[in-house]
């Protein structure tokens, strides 16, 4: 892969703080109460939500523009799931895409499948973590 752009931030962990190399992001981190935290900062499930949520909202427009179908009126929510895996942990992502009337059925299916083959978070987690895909 020939490298486009390189993202780095900097954590010391779940009860501490997330800070990009550019300073655009600095954020306090904590463990939501869920998991025994006192909630009062962002978490990594969130941030990868948020980032997968976007990611794949940005790769269904460039979908829609090669299969000429206008996307956008739509919106993608991410939920990210963290539960014991073994002897760890591992996620579970639920991809609700939210489609507007004009890509029901057939079409928003075929839109938001290979969406799912192009966006390069679904690539990354694929065989890796289950990821289900809700149309909405």
């Amino acid at each position: 892969m020939d490298a486009l752009y390189t993202a780095a931030a900097t954590a010391n962990g779940r009860e501490g703080r997330a800070v990009s190399s550019d300073g655009r992001l600095d954020l306090p981190l904590a463990m939501p109460p869920a998991l025994g935290g006192n909630g009062k900062g962002t978490n990594p499930e969130q941030l990868f939500a948020a980032g997968y949520a976007a990611c794949f909202a940005s790769a269904m427009a460039a979908v829609g523009r090669e299969m000429k179908l206008d996307t956008k009126d739509a919106s993608v929510t991410a939920e990210v799931s963290i539960g014991k895996d073994g002897d760890g942990f591992g996620l579970a992502v639920v991809m609700r895409v939210e489609l507007p009337d004009s890509l029901a059925g057939e079409t928003g299916q075929k839109l938001v499948e290979a969406t799912h083959a192009y966006c390069p978070y679904s690539k990354a987690t694929r065989g890796n973590i289950d990821v289900e895909l809700v149309i909405e």
